[in-house]
């Protein structure tokens, strides 16, 4: 009976990872609609929308404010206090909604400040929800896995749900055909597919919080007559037990959780706010058209499809996960100094940069993430997470910000033939520059990590997880 209960266990653990990336995958599809065609926004007299590139950075960086302004730590207490299911189908709506009020801004027709004023609302709204319901689906994941493949488990959904980024970077350039100008209709055909793919997200949660419901009326059947159920197995009700107000100074009292707080905003924002201008950064750096430079951009996600998963796994059974952290740091350092200083117009070295980059988008969050549990204690965790995040978002809220003000700077028009003749003085180098800098802090900050491991062995950073 118990190897009978043993497999079933696994083989349902499977099946819930199978439910959550399916939302995760729309979010990372919404998301990174824009990245490959954000040339478009080149010269907003090409747009009847009407937006430059400070306006497309305005509107990227909106995703952060509400996480920024406490939201996302409040909303993590609130996981920890009400659990998965309640909290996570609310975010999950948040997300749907956000969404909604972007595409609507984008097809409504109004003056480019007031139809980008709505989008910028629509995408707090929308980043927050997708930021809550990505904490709900790691925490879940932590609880479902625990004692199991952890790592490879948060490897694979990563990789599952970084496919919708590359599918926004392969389709949106065949969605948004190059011409001389856009309509609003043409311009929105990401944001409609988009809202479709969140829209089955949102029914292949629910049907989840059935399933995760159900797990844990049969958790405390079983522990019946042997004591309470353990913490982490009761993630979906609310709980005395798993949270007290108290426990957020603990958190922030961490140094290691600091450390990977702080690794994770300059790693992420040298990667996730660089996606977001692919398009304006590619095309003219290495003369490319969209859809080439669509094409290089991809190499990041599917690198992660496969190389997240093998990561995960190689970090469960062989451990060394400081090791690989700084490993990937230098990847992503080697990659933006490619971007940076590699000879003009030669799509080669965007290849390069794109592969460089997506080993390291696969190497540290394969390492990074299973070793929140490590330095946090189970009650904690929805908490530790959310307070991550809301670290991660201010830094990608800069950093996006500041990317969009250098590409639109006094230098001119990023072209080609300005990349090509006069790269020095570009605004490309200029945002480059940017990124060296933050690849620069990830890496001295995943060195401190590392040496945070050795003196505290008794964390087990370094250990095989199984």
């Amino acid at each position: 009976m118990a190897g009978k209960l043993k497999i079933t266990g696994s083989a349902a653990a499977w099946i819930a990872l199978a439910l959550l990336v399916v939302p995760m995958f729309g979010s990372y599809f919404f998301d990174d609609m824009f990245s490959t065609v954000s040339n478009i926004f080149n010269d907003p007299s090409a747009l009847q929308l009407g937006w430059g590139q400070d306006e497309y950075g305005k509107y990227t960086s909106g995703y952060s404010i509400l996480c920024i302004f406490g939201g996302l730590v409040l909303c993590g207490m609130l996981l920890d206090r009400w659990g998965v299911r309640i909290t996570g189908s609310i975010f999950v709506g948040l997300m749907v909604a956000g969404a909604g009020m972007v595409t609507w801004a984008l097809v409504s027709g109004l003056p480019a400040a007031q139809s980008l004023n709505v989008a910028w609302a629509g995408c707090m709204v929308f980043g927050l929800g997708s930021e809550i319901a990505g904490v709900a689906v790691t925490r879940s994941i932590a609880k479902w896995f625990k004692g199991r493949n952890m790592a490879f488990a948060m490897g694979l959904q990563l990789a599952i749900a970084r496919l919708g980024t590359a599918t926004a970077f392969l389709l949106s350039p065949v969605l948004i055909q190059q011409k001389d100008l856009y309509t609003l209709a043409e311009t929105a055909r990401p944001a409609f597919f988009g809202m479709m793919l969140l829209f089955v997200g949102a029914i292949f949660w629910a049907v989840f919080v059935a399933m995760d419901a159900r797990f844990d009326r049969e958790s405390r059947r079983l522990a019946a007559g042997e004591g309470p159920v353990k913490n982490g197995e009761n993630d979906g009700a609310p709980s005395n037990e798993q949270f007290r107000f108290r426990d957020v100074l603990k958190v922030l009292g961490n140094p290691n959780w600091w450390l990977l707080a702080l690794l994770c905003v300059f790693f992420y924002s040298s990667i996730v706010a660089f996606k977001k201008f692919t398009g304006a950064i590619l095309v003219p750096r290495f003369g490319v058209s969209a859809g080439i430079a669509g094409l290089m951009a991809t190499i990041l996600p599917f690198s992660t499809v496969v190389f997240a998963p093998l990561f995960g796994l190689m970090v469960d059974r062989r451990g060394h996960g400081t090791r690989w952290m700084v490993f990937g740091a230098v990847l992503a350092l080697a990659a933006h100094l490619v971007l940076a200083f590699a000879p003009s117009g030669s799509p080669f070295w965007g290849y390069a940069a794109m592969i460089l980059l997506g080993f390291s988008y696969s190497l540290v969050p394969a390492a990074l993430w299973p070793s929140v549990p490590k330095v946090i204690p189970d009650r904690m965790l929805g908490t530790a997470f959310a307070l991550i995040y809301w670290v991660q978002n201010l830094g990608l809220w800069g950093f996006k910000r500041f990317a969009g003000r250098i590409l639109e700077s006094t230098h001119g028009s990023v072209n080609a033939a300005d990349a090509a003749s006069n790269l020095g003085n570009s605004p490309l180098l200029n945002v480059e520059l940017m990124f060296l800098a933050v690849c620069v802090a990830a890496l001295v900050l995943a060195f401190l990590f590392a040496a945070s491991s050795r003196r505290h062995p008794e964390l087990a950073l370094d250990k095989a997880n199984k």
